[in-house]
């Protein structure tokens, strides 16, 4: 049996999370945390709109901790470093979901890494994961006769652009086609720009509505275009990931890991950007 502790038990992510890990065999609730606040001193189950399991929310990480298998992160960059730091000097696995990651942060991950198993990954979800392997396969075939660019669209409340999911995208896109994700990834557009440069990978962003989220990745030939969209409808299919990975992390030795570890594509153990 796995002992999970959810931080941000609160949030959206938190409750659906803590809701699959009650649901999942093999799996038990041993913690949750949440800032301080309301939330704090409350059944976990129960803020899942479930009956009580006997897990109190506590407001610090180290609360939670001991006896724990793994921790399932969904807060915020800068909190999700801290919690990695604190499961590194427990010997506590950490899954983390967060987004919008300074260099500073995920070097602080990295580093929390080299004593404990530690996953980050920009999207969970396991369709999203797939998109990443078919982008690098589609890329690496296609070179560059094809122009990459990358649409992404989420709902109105979406703190950062563009996504990390979206910008992984064309990251895994410049690895396939040996470029620069420093130099040759573009953001915005706007006046006179000049011809596209040829080794150019685009990334816009679109914001409004309720959208959960969607990804499309555009191979731009001559003569024709081939598409990859993953489309999602609820975030479920997130929290369904970060659970998989949950149960998959344990056991694993010291290194920094991401979805495609857990789902066989990537070489296990390896540090990524």
């Amino acid at each position: 049996m796995i002992k999970v502790v959810v931080t941000g038990a609160a949030g959206r992510m938190g409750r659906e999370i803590i809701r699959l890990v009650l649901a999942t065999p093999g799996l038990a609730l041993h913690g949750a945390v949440e800032r301080p606040g309301p939330a704090v001193g409350q059944d976990a189950a129960a803020l899942a709109a479930l009956p009580p399991c006997g897990v109190l929310v506590v407001d610090a990480l180290e609360k939670a901790l001991p006896g724990a298998g793994v921790v399932v992160d969904f807060t915020h960059f800068e909190a999700s470093a801290g919690h990695a730091e604190r499961c590194a000097a427990a010997g506590v696995p950490i899954v983390i979901g967060a987004t919008g990651f300074t260099a500073e942060a995920r070097g602080r991950v990295a580093a929390a890494a080299r004593h404990v198993p530690a996953l980050l990954s920009p999207n969970m979800s396991v369709g999203v994961n797939v998109l990443f392997e078919l982008v690098r396969q589609a890329a690496a075939v296609l070179g560059d006769a094809y122009d990459v660019e990358i649409v992404e669209l989420h709902h109105k409340k979406k703190k950062d652009a563009p996504s990390g999911t979206a910008v992984r995208l064309a990251e895994v896109a410049a690895e396939a086609l040996g470029r620069d994700a420093t130099r040759d990834l573009t953001f915005a557009r706007q006046g006179m720009v000049g011809e596209r440069p040829p080794r150019e990978i685009g990334v816009q962003t679109v914001r409004g509505g309720d959208i959960v989220g969607e990804h499309t990745v555009y191979f731009c030939g001559e003569g024709e275009r081939l598409e990859l969209t993953h489309r999602a409808a609820a975030r479920e299919q997130f929290a369904r990931g970060a659970v998989r990975a949950a149960a998959w992390l344990p056991g694993k030795a010291p290194g920094l890991y991401d979805m495609a570890d857990v789902l066989g594509f990537g070489k296990k153990g390896a540090a990524r950007p």
